[in-house]
């Protein structure tokens, strides 16, 4: 997906397009946590879909859960989501960050061949 040390660096464009792929990726996987959440509270803590979507959504921006659990099995998914939901934060960070890094430490790299070059 990403050019080689030895190769140059990417045009612009063709790195924005990169950049926009990956915020897509990062964008679908937001859309499946939360749909993953969604049903779970509609599912296990009965929840109504608009209740269920808000839960979901606290819980995967780190701000908490908003209705009260009453249920073992309810309580059991909000645990299970919740350590989910962290894996899902940092492969979205980490996904959205990496063309980033990978461009900036390439150049770095590219930069310290030509100085041994002089």
């Amino acid at each position: 997906m990403f050019e080689r040390k030895h190769e140059p660096l990417v045009s612009p464009k063709r790195f924005r397009r990169r950049f926009a792929g990956c915020l897509g990726l990062a964008a679908a996987l937001v859309a499946v946590a939360l749909g993953i959440g969604t049903i779970g509270y509609h599912w296990f803590a009965d929840f109504g879909w608009v209740d269920a979507l808000l839960n979901a959504a606290m819980i995967l921006t780190g701000m908490g859960p908003v209705g009260t659990l009453t249920t073992t099995g309810a309580k059991l998914f909000a645990t299970a989501y919740a350590l989910f939901s962290g894996l899902v934060v940092l492969s979205i960070i980490v996904t959205v960050l990496s063309p980033l890094v990978h461009r900036l430490l390439h150049k770095f790299h590219l930069e310290d061949e030509d100085s041994k070059e002089q």
